[in-house]
């Protein structure tokens, strides 16, 4: 945190500290996970000890949006029809909306919020499918779409007042929050959420990831690049959440890997549409399942 004042680096350090734990047993798939010799019930049993998220597993798997044969009644019952991975990830998806707070005092619109972070992993974890023949686990990049913006809630909950001033800066100047942040906090919330991810002990290239998802100069690490695609993307007019920007010349290492503007990129990807309703079906069943 050289680039800060110690003071501003302490109030981010309180505000981090006040966050809620991630939850262990998350960890626990993570790790379970990229053993290749981890035997797929062992995950599934680890999932299974947490009941809280087994019902938003056993909601989601119901719902519309899957419209499986028969209803699911248990997480190892699922896996013949949709496979580990996707289980996988749906556990990792509803662990990250579990730490969500359901309000803020800053005014944050929390369910605008929760569509762009899901949307925001489900293309991260596709362009890394399509694109990343390095060893890069999709799960890590659909992970990091996730938490990419969770600086955001640690301003909106331990910084209300300033947060609001910055939604509001925001809007009067046209400008993206990270611009707002600078200007009303004197840090983005990219750097709060690496504390944030820090803490909560991921893996240093996923810090690093949301560290920097809004620098232009990227490095060579697929899971950045992931997310610096998919963070854009999912804000693109077509994708009914954003402002039109699909001409905008991406960053050499961007478009030499996955296209040279969003809307070139999109083309490549094919309909999307799927990525939309995956996204509206997980925040449908995190609100139904709210505890």
């Amino acid at each position: 945190m050289s680039e800060i004042s110690p003071e501003l680096g302490k109030r981010l350090s309180d505000a981090v500290g006040k966050m809620p734990a991630f939850p262990k047993s998350v960890q626990r798939i993570l790790e379970l996970s990229r053993d290749i010799n981890c035997p797929p019930k062992e995950l599934v049993s680890v999932i299974e000890k947490d009941p809280v998220m087994t019902m938003k597993l056993l909601v989601m798997l119901n719902s519309a949006f899957y419209s499986l044969p028969k209803q699911i009644t248990s997480v190892s019952q699922s896996i013949v029809y949709i496979g580990l991975n996707t289980i996988k990830n749906m556990a990792l998806s509803f662990a990250v909306l579990g730490v969500l707070p359901r309000h803020n005092d800053a005014g944050y619109d929390m369910q605008r919020y929760l569509m762009h972070s899901l949307m925001t992993a489900s293309l991260s974890r596709l362009l890394c499918q399509k694109y990343c023949m390095d060893g890069t686990d999709p799960a890590d990049c659909n992970l990091a779409g996730l938490l990419h913006d969770f600086g955001k809630i640690v301003f909106a909950q331990s910084m209300p007042e300033e947060f609001s001033k910055v939604l509001a800066y925001s809007e009067e100047h046209k400008v993206p929050l990270h611009i707002a942040e600078k200007a009303i906090i004197g840090v983005d919330h990219s750097l709060a959420g690496a504390m944030l991810v820090e803490k909560w002990q991921f893996p240093k290239s996923l810090c690093d990831a949301i560290r920097h998802h809004h620098d232009e100069v990227l490095p060579a690490s697929s899971i950045q690049q992931c997310l610096y695609v998919a963070d854009r993307l999912s804000k693109h007019a077509s994708l009914h959440n954003g402002n039109g920007i699909g001409n905008e010349a991406m960053p050499p290492a961007i478009a030499a890997r996955f296209g040279s503007n969003l809307d070139e990129i999109i083309v490549k990807l094919g309909n999307l549409s799927s990525v939309v309703a995956e996204a509206q079906a997980f925040a449908h069943s995190s609100i139904e399942t709210q505890t």
